[in-house]
């Protein structure tokens, strides 16, 4: 089975660390997010290599073509296995991503965020926009065409995507909670199980695991959950 859990370290320095020398990179991912990053930096990312562990450098890019160019640049330089953008960035924004990566033997995946999965129906009003299915598909279909590798969406939309754009566009999965967990900031959430099942190529669990009082065997749990689930 592919390695299709994503851990997101939204710890401080130290016990990321501590935690991270815990995991076992052969059935997890991390995830570096805007919080461990900002406070630990790049070397934070060479760290987790060296135990082993692919990384997601989640920072969203989300500005200008040329910043967002050296942006996904740098995080390529770092060798991280996967790096992710904001598609409601525009079409040129995404194109400049994409050439980033051209000259790369062996570039990180670029990935698409559709929308948030904390958003709901009523948060996207806020913003002056509505059809929250048809927002994410419309985004969705801009990354698809600019060449991304795939998109970040709620569980909600992987069937959706999946049978419009084909099984090799890649859904990365957040909003993954197992039975009875508490579901915290994320409004459109699936358990592990319900997320495999229905197409996901990577699931992101964070607090279920990081938060476990023995997070080994929480991952343990969740791995052996999706193995038996996997189409």
């Amino acid at each position: 089975m592919e390695n299709k859990i994503i851990i997101p370290l939204d710890l401080d320095y130290a016990n990321a660390i501590k935690l991270a020398k815990e995991l076992d990179p052969k059935i997890c991912r991390l995830k570096i997010g805007s919080q461990l990053f900002t406070s630990s930096g790049p070397k934070i990312v060479k760290e987790f290599s060296n135990l082993g562990f692919d990384i997601f450098l989640d920072l969203k890019f989300h500005d200008i073509p040329n910043t967002v160019y050296e942006a996904v640049k740098s995080s390529a330089d770092l060798g991280v296995w996967m790096v992710n953008v904001h598609a409601s960035g525009g079409r040129e924004m995404l194109d400049a991503a994409k050439k980033a990566l051209d000259g790369y033997k062996n570039p990180p995946l670029l990935i698409g965020v559709t929308l948030l999965t904390s958003l709901s129906e009523e948060s996207l009003i806020d913003i002056g926009l509505t059809g929250l299915p048809e927002q994410v598909l419309r985004l969705a279909s801009l990354a698809k065409e600019v060449g991304l590798n795939g998109v970040v969406c709620a569980p909600s939309d992987i069937t959706s995507i999946k049978n419009k754009f084909g099984k090799e566009f890649l859904t990365v999965t957040p909003g993954i909670r197992p039975s009875k967990s508490n579901l915290n900031d994320q409004r459109r959430v699936a358990t592990p199980s319900e997320a495999i099942e229905s197409g996901s190529d990577f699931i992101v669990i964070g607090r279920p695991i990081t938060e476990s009082k023995n997070p080994c065997s929480a991952l343990e749990r969740i791995h052996k959950e999706i193995s038996r689930r996997e189409p």
